[in-house]
Formats: structure tokens, C-alpha cells, sequence
């Protein structure tokens, strides 16, 4: 199935990304792309350790939460952890959360189901054929593994079915509860613009005639005349930078005058002010009045902040999906040897896309075109900005399964303004995502039948 936020549109610029799953989520993905299988799915085919009676933890709608099965994601998330050197919760807490997980996964499948459309046979058909694709096994073996675990291969069509169809509905409606006012993208434009005033650089150069303190109003006067005759030598053609050499009584007055590069917020406002709407090489009107004494100006050089520019980045990746059969773990270690033939040149980075990626991208050679910041799930992103060019990461894990990415190429591109709002507009959906997300799923899990049972005795 193609991934929407990695795929260009067919009709111009690709959409922003939605916001970063919280983990939970991206954990209940991960199950539910393992098809949610019975007891049996997660042990070994020969295990020989001794199974306790199962029982029924809750009732979601249809579906069924065991403790085999609670027991079962605990396990795997101790051994997931112990891996990893993370910390878990006390036990009883752990439990608490991993049942809310699993009621949570139920109530998207039994919402799925009833409102995420038809998936086609041919789409299915598809889907299983990349699981066999990605454990590099036939069709035929696909089935006498899965049998091997006690695993019904229609159930495994239907739970990848549901998971489709999860994917499709999440995206939908969650982005479907984001508003983005006209109002809210002002205001982020307006910081951006002040951002990049602050941080735009002014190379400003001057003629100081100093005042002293306590002058007298002829002495002032004096000064201000002496700055006005300089000011009539630069008028007449003399350079700036040699009447400043000889006239201004600053720190820089050998050097012409000129102060150097320097953000805004580090010049006086007054200054700023002044050159603010300058070409470089012209002088401020008029002599400017300070503590310091009279002051002419002149703007040598301006650069400007890039609140309204992008850098774009080209890159391919290759994307496999966990499954029933391929882990995360067991996905990224194929990844892991993919990037091994890349750095050792036996294969290249488009051959192997092109032969292993589940992306729209792989007749490709995996290749994403242009991208601007936000186009990308954040987990994506941040690993390709961190890449230099022709580099290959590490494997990636996003919800969408685990990448291999290769930065190409980079460019930076000034935005006209309607690329500037919609910018913004992505921005600002990207900091909503997590709060909509959140509230789907409880308006879900309050329109459910959610009914927890005790123990037995």
C-alpha cells in the first residue's frame, strides 16, 4: 500500500505530514500489522512450556481482549525493553497500560470495520504478497509457516485487512477534527517575519562626530556642522569610507568607518531603523542624533534571514512494513545488510529499492523528489537532516514501518506567499495533531461497548 505523506500527488506539491504518533500508537500499529493473531502467533512452534486456561479480560464491541494475549505484549515488551535498556513501569501499572493498548487497538478495528471502506481482493492480495516478499519466501511457504503457528491464513488476510483499513481511517478522520484558522497562520507569519528581522545581518558604516557631555549649544552646534560638511564631501563624490577615515571619531574609523556584519539585535534599534529599507551602497537621509553624538550613515551590506526560504532535500529510501511474519527487529536487520551491499557497491541504493520497497516509490529506485520541511513524519525528517549528501542512515523506524534513506541532493528555495501560508498551515496542523488524535480516540472509546471482566477465581 503506498504511503500518503511520501508520495508526491499526481496533482502538484505533496501534503504535510501529520504529527508523530505517540507511542502507544505507533505500538498498537505494530500490532495490528502483526494481524493481531491468536495465542500461538507469538510462541515458538516447538515450545514446549506448559500454557495456562485463557480467559476473557474485556469485551470491545465484537472483539475479545484474553490474558494470553495481554500476556503475551507484556512479554514482548519486557524483552523489547531488556534489549534496549529501557525502564518499565511497575508491573501493575504496566498491565493497566497494555490493557488500555489493546482495548484502544480494538476499538479501531471494530470502527474500521464498520466505516473504513472496502479494501479490493487485488489490494489484499498485494499486502500478503509483500509479507511472503519481505521473509524472501514463496507463497507456498508463507502458508506452511503460518500453519506451523497455529495461524488460520484467511485470519491473516482479514487482519490485514483491518489494518488497511485502520491506516486509511486514522489519517482521514484525524485530520478531518484539525482546523487551522486564517487568524492563527498571521500570527505564525507575523513571528517569523520578527524572527528574521532580528536575525538579519546589517554591515553598517558611519561617521561619529562625538558630543561631549555638558557641551554648551554652540558646541553642539559645531559638532552637528562638522558632520553636515563631511556629509556635503560624500554628496559631492568623495567616498564614504575616506571622509570617515579622515573625519569620524569611532572605533572603526580606519577601517572607513565600517562596523561589519552584524545581526539586528545586536545593532542600536535607532541604527536599524535608519537602514532598515536601504540598498546596500546607499546613506541615510539626514544626520542621526544619539548620546554618542551625530551620526551618518551608510548600508554596506544586507543579509537576509531565511524566515521565508527552505531547504530542500532530495532522497529515496526503502520502506518495509512489519508484519505477521517480519518484526521490527528483523526488518531493520535486513535494512542493516541492504546498507552493507550500498557502502560495499555490490548493489546500489535504487536496485535494492527497487526490488524490496513497499512504497509507491520503487519502480523509482525509491526516489522522493524535492521535499520542503514538514513533508515527512517527524522521525523520517529529522534522521535525513542529519545526513549528509549521497549519506545512507541507519534504519528508520516511523509509523509506516522501518526506512532506509539516502539524502541525494539539497537546495534552498525562497517560498512566494502562498507557499508561506501553506507552510505555516502545516506547521500549525503539525502541532495539532497529537491533541486530535488523542480526543478521536476517546470519542471512540466512548461511543464503544467497552466491558471488563475480572479474573477468575
Amino acid at each position: 500500500m503506498t504511503d500518503p505523506t511520501l508520495v508526491a500527488s499526481a496533482r502538484g506539491p505533496r501534503l504535510s505530514s501529520t504529527s508523530r504518533w505517540r507511542a502507544a500508537a505507533l505500538a498498537a500499529a505494530c500490532a495490528l500489522a502483526a494481524g493481531l493473531v491468536s495465542a500461538q502467533a507469538s510462541q515458538p512452534a516447538r515450545s514446549s512450556a506448559p500454557r495456562t486456561a485463557d480467559y476473557i479480560l474485556a469485551i470491545v464491541n465484537q472483539e475479545l481482549v484474553t490474558h494470553s494475549e495481554l500476556e503475551q505484549r507484556i512479554a514482548r515488551l519486557r524483552e523489547q525493553a531488556a534489549r534496549g535498556g529501557a525502564q518499565l513501569p511497575p508491573p501493575a501499572q504496566l498491565r493497566r497500560q497494555v490493557l488500555d493498548a489493546l482495548i484502544d487497538e480494538r476499538v479501531q478495528v471494530t470502527h474500521a470495520r464498520e466505516n473504513g471502506g472496502r479494501v479490493d481482493d487485488n489490494e489484499l492480495d498485494r499486502a500478503v504478497a509483500n509479507v511472503a516478499a519481505q521473509n524472501q519466501i514463496t507463497m507456498a511457504q508463507l502458508r506452511q509457516h503460518l500453519a506451523a503457528d497455529g495461524i488460520d491464513f484467511t485470519r491473516f488476510r482479514n487482519n490485514l485487512r483491518d489494518q488497511i483499513m485502520i491506516e486509511r481511517i486514522r489519517e482521514r478522520e484525524v485530520q478531518g477534527r484539525i482546523r487551522v484558522t486564517d487568524t492563527e497562520i498571521d500570527a505564525l507569519l507575523d513571528k517569523q517575519r520578527a524572527r528574521a528581522g532580528a536575525a538579519t545581518q546589517y554591515n553598517i558604516a558611519q561617521i561619529l562626530v562625538r558630543v561631549p557631555e555638558g557641551a554648551t549649544e554652540a558646541a553642539v552646534a559645531e559638532r552637528r556642522a562638522r558632520l553636515e560638511a563631511a556629509l556635503a564631501r560624500v554628496k559631492a563624490g568623495e567616498s564614504f569610507e575616506a571622509v570617515a577615515a579622515e573625519v569620524s571619531e569611532d572605533d572603526n574609523r580606519a577601517k572607513g568607518g565600517v562596523i561589519g556584519l552584524m545581526p539586528g539585535d545586536r545593532l542600536p534599534d535607532i541604527f536599524v531603523e535608519r537602514v532598515r529599507d536601504l540598498k546596500p551602497g546607499e546613506i541615510a537621509p539626514g544626520v542621526l542624533k544619539t548620546g554618542a553624538g551625530f551620526h551618518a550613515l551608510k548600508l554596506v551590506e544586507r543579509s537576509e534571514a531565511a524566515a521565508f526560504s527552505v531547504t530542500q532535500t532530495r532522497a529515496r529510501h526503502i520502506l518495509l512494513r512489519p508484519s505477521a511474519q517480519l518484526t521490527q527487529e528483523a526488518a531493520a536487520r535486513r535494512l542493516a545488510d541492504m546498507k552493507r551491499q550500498i557502502e560495499s557497491r555490490s548493489k546500489s541504493f535504487e536496485q535494492l529499492a527497487r526490488e524490496n520497497s513497499e512504497d509507491g516509490s520503487a519502480p523509482q529506485g525509491g526516489e522522493l523528489g524535492w521535499a520542503s520541511p514538514g513533508q515527512f513524519v517527524p522521525e523520517f525528517e529529522e534522521t535525513m537532516n542529519r545526513l549528509p549528501i549521497g549519506g545512507v542512515s541507519e534504519p528508520v523506524v516511523s509509523r509506516f514501518g522501518v526506512h532506509l534513506i539516502q539524502v541525494v541532493e539539497r537546495r534552498q528555495v525562497s517560498l512566494d506567499p502562498k507557499q508561506q501560508r501553506e507552510q505555516a498551515r502545516n506547521v500549525l496542523r503539525e502541532q495539532k495533531f497529537e491533541q486530535a488524535y488523542q480526543e478521536w480516540l476517546r470519542d471512540l472509546r466512548a461511543r464503544a461497548y467497552i466491558e471488563l471482566r475480572e479474573p477468575p477465581a
